[in-house]
């Protein structure tokens, strides 16, 4: 009986994925998810684009509003093999006619960036 106790129990502690055990030589990979978007990337748009044009810029978005087809968004995460966890998120808006209009979130054009004195 006290066998199958001992097994039960080690089964039991290794089958959660050891996360809580931290193993000598193990490698960690990193977790990204969604669109990557930098600055470059974002200074290449301009008022007036095309949702195509916007595509091509930054590929397709990660979430197109079924109801509201004038906003799209792309976020990205990333989960470090450290722990380290870093998020990104940019909207973007188009005009009735379908062209760019304004846009929201961690990056904006470095134009519209004031500048450090």
């Amino acid at each position: 009986m006290r066998i199958v106790l001992i097994c039960l129990l080690s089964i039991s502690l290794f089958s959660t994925g050891c996360s809580w055990i931290k193993f000598p030589g193990v490698h960690k990979v990193d977790i990204q998810q969604g669109n990557i978007v930098d600055q470059e990337m974002i200074d290449k748009l301009r008022p007036g684009m095309t949702k195509s044009q916007v595509r091509f810029v930054l590929g397709t978005p990660l979430v197109v509003d079924t109801f509201n087809q004038s906003r799209w968004d792309y976020f990205y995460s990333r989960v470090k093999s450290n722990g380290e966890k870093s998020q990104e998120q940019v909207t973007i808006f188009f005009d009735a006619d379908d062209k760019l209009e304004r846009m929201t979130g961690d990056y904006l054009p470095s134009a519209a960036v004031p500048e450090a004195r």
